[in-house]
């Protein structure tokens, strides 16, 4: 039989998410131009499409006023984005 959840293992494992989460921060990635509108004067430099779908995701999710529960929303809607670009690109 399961054990039954109080709200101390719920805030807990909340806590444990929340913490996972501010570890994946954009922010925290080094910083490098996009590939997608480089200078003119540069080389083009790689950046994978995980990061740039993190970094966009992150974007939206600032736009909404860092409003939390629509993570996948972002992610989906980034990696549209992303990839709609790179497709025409291509």
């Amino acid at each position: 039989m399961a054990k039954k959840r109080t709200k101390a293992d719920r805030l807990q494992r909340q806590t444990e998410q929340q913490e996972k989460r501010i570890d994946r921060r954009p922010e925290e990635i080094e910083k490098k131009p996009s590939t997608l509108a480089p200078k003119s004067d540069e080389p083009p430099v790689l950046i994978p499409i995980e990061q740039q779908i993190q970094q966009r995701a992150y974007e939206l999710y600032e736009q909404r006023g860092r409003t939390d529960g629509h993570e996948l929303d972002d992610w989906l809607q980034a990696e549209s984005e992303i990839k709609g670009t790179q497709a025409k690109a291509a």
